[in-house]
């Protein structure tokens, strides 16, 4: 786990090389073991490393291969490097880690060498002899490449602020992503919140040759789809899960490094702490946040799962003041906003402090196993598709008078999909994922109509361009994957584990696994208790308190802080952002007012945005 940066250029300017120092600098939190940089007269490779396979310094990058042909950044971990390893007889090995093993098989296969690869990774290969840079980004979308293009060349990087302190571009908003950012708490690839500033997305290359780019889709979730469960009994293909996901968990068990997990108490953690404690001989080292506020507190299910298995448990009580003192530095880690990142910070931050560099993690299993409400709330609107036979204006008035009654946030996202033009997950999805309603982000940044949802966007690629094949609640998966889980959880996860230099894996994004789930037929999936499917493939692994619980996950008590201890921190930052051009300063304003007198239909997540998207542009000098 590492980070990169890179320019390619015909030829190279002649400050590319504090250039590239400046964004290696900036990423240093990532690969706080050993460093290096190459520069060639047309590409120049910059490099964190932080040690988790073959610690010795035979595993430093920028790596060449042994015929000196090519030379490699990587960022991530190949967890099936070995077995590559024994179909490459022919390549004289030099070192015992995973990046070389990608080296040879480029070398072997060429691009191609790609859908070997099981893991997550982002990586750049210069060949020096075709002067081409290839850069790859893993299936899921785990790890990140950002890049942009400024006066002929190319720059990228494992997150934006290596970019922002290359000097080269502008450190401008780009406001055409504030209506996405405010309305789903996050910019979905491949745009960001800095103008001319991409994120390379999920399953896809560029290839730069000759001053041409070409990116290229190699993988994609509706595309590759398995049907090896078709036709087997509910029973098998709880038994195929099983093997798969107690394969993965062991995959990523490999490290040369101390290791540990994130224990909330849900099914997805325990499940993946109570496999870990099948694989390995020694004790399970388990992490924890627990809270003074009861409510929030998930302390008994987690000690339930750490008696269970006999883990080395640990648990850290967080309040409101320990909250305060660690804020500034999670807002600082912040490379993109986004709604949870200071949650991922937190524990990231703990488990480090706790000696561990590398941990697992139960994210992914709700978006794989049907654990959202949108999941039966997808079925049941099938079941009253026939109301959008109804004239449309009958089915406003319904909603206009449904919502006066009840006045609550549930009552107005009844009225929207109600409004819709039909009830396909294009079109009703996104309500699932909006944060922001449509009226309040109309007032808050002062436009007349807001443009093309940009999940509608997302879904019109990932669920119909080749998707309709796709069971319906394996498409609410390929939703959920492409949208909240890949440009808010997994961005959070990476650049806040690695603010703090913690590698976390997740196992339940394991291709093979997500390849079989999402070809089980509905039937299986439906939810009668919680993620079904995946506590009976768990064979009784888990105690029904743990199966049957409320389910919470990592969650913050935020709108009583927002309201008390952080209320300082949040006036300033909603003072501050309201005297700025890109949002209607009354209309915040008064926002701010009537949640602190309690008004209900002020969510506490607009003003932590806003708070965030403040702290964000001030913290990287963003013209705004």
């Amino acid at each position: 786990m590492c980070g990169i940066s890179g320019i390619y250029g015909q030829p190279l300017k002649d400050n590319s090389r504090s250039c590239i120092q400046k964004m290696n600098d900036s990423i240093s939190h990532r690969g706080p073991d050993d460093e290096g940089i190459y520069i060639d007269t047309l590409v120049a490779l910059g490099h964190r490393r932080l040690a988790i396979l073959d610690l010795s310094p035979a595993g430093h990058q920028p790596m060449f291969d042994v015929y000196d042909k090519l030379v490699i950044i990587f960022n991530g971990e190949i967890y099936n490097f070995q077995e590559i390893k024994k179909e490459l007889t022919d390549y004289p090995f030099k070192t015992h880690s995973d990046t070389e093993v990608i080296l040879a098989a480029y070398l072997k296969w060429g691009k191609e060498c790609v859908h070997k690869f099981n893991g997550m990774f982002a990586i750049a290969i210069w060949d020096k002899q075709t002067e081409e840079l290839f850069i790859v980004r893993d299936r899921l979308g785990v790890k990140p490449i950002y890049y942009t293009e400024v006066d002929g060349q190319f720059y990228f990087a494992s997150e934006i602020r290596a970019l922002l302190n290359s000097d080269a571009i502008k450190r401008k908003i780009n406001k055409a992503a504030l209506p996405e950012f405010f309305s789903y708490q996050t910019v979905h690839a491949p745009n960001t919140l800095v103008e001319n500033v991409f994120m390379l997305m999920p399953g896809h290359s560029i290839s730069l040759h000759k001053g041409k780019k070409v990116i290229a889709k190699w993988w994609s979730l509706q595309d590759n789809y398995s049907k090896e469960s078709h036709g087997k009994a509910y029973s098998d293909v709880c038994s195929d899960i099983n093997t798969l996901l107690m394969k993965s968990v062991e995959r990523r068990l490999i490290s040369d490094v101390p290791f540990g997990a994130f224990l909330s108490g849900g099914i997805d953690s325990s499940a993946i702490v109570g496999m870990m404690s099948k694989v390995q001989k020694q004790k399970v080292k388990t992490f924890t946040i627990v809270f003074d506020e009861e409510a929030f507190s998930e302390a008994k299910y987690a000690r339930l799962i750490a008696e269970r298995f006999n883990t080395d448990h640990h648990e850290f009580r967080l309040n409101p003041k320990d909250f305060l003192n660690e804020l500034p530095r999670a807002l600082k880690a912040i490379d993109h906003p986004s709604g949870d990142g200071p949650n991922s910070y937190i524990v990231s931050r703990i488990t480090r402090e706790a000696g561990i560099t590398m941990a697992l993690s139960g994210l992914g299993g709700d978006e794989l196993f049907a654990g959202y409400p949108v999941f039966n709330r997808t079925l049941q609107i099938e079941n009253i598709k026939w109301l959008y036979s109804i004239p449309k204006p009958l089915r406003q008035l319904f909603g206009k008078f449904y919502t006066s009654l009840k006045g609550d946030i549930t009552s107005h996202k009844m009225m929207q999909l109600l409004q819709l033009d039909d009830s396909t997950i294009q079109n009703s999805f996104p309500l699932s994922r909006q944060v922001g309603l449509p009226n309040y982000v109309k007032n808050l940044l002062g436009l007349g109509v807001l443009p093309q949802d940009q999940i509608q966007r997302v879904l019109a690629h990932e669920i119909y361009y080749n998707g309709e094949q796709l069971p319906l609640l394996s498409k609410v998966s390929v939703a959920e994957m492409t949208t909240y889980m890949q440009n808010v959880l997994l961005r959070d996860t990476d650049q806040m584990s690695m603010a703090v230099a913690l590698e976390v894996r997740v196992p339940f994004l394991d291709y093979k696994l997500v390849e079989y789930v999402l070809g089980v037929k509905d039937e299986y999936k439906i939810p009668s208790i919680p993620k079904k499917l995946l506590v009976d493939s768990l064979q009784g692994l888990l105690p029904d308190e743990i199966i049957h619980r409320k389910k919470m996950g990592f969650v913050f008590p935020w709108a009583v802080w927002l309201q008390n201890e952080l209320r300082p921190l949040c006036d300033s930052s909603i003072q501050s952002l309201a005297k700025r051009d890109i949002v209607n300063g009354a209309y915040l304003l008064d926002t701010w007012n009537r949640f602190l007198i309690g008004d209900q239909q002020v969510r506490w997540l607009d003003i932590w945005l806003c708070t965030m998207l403040e702290s964000w542009i001030q913290q990287n000098n963003i013209e705004a």
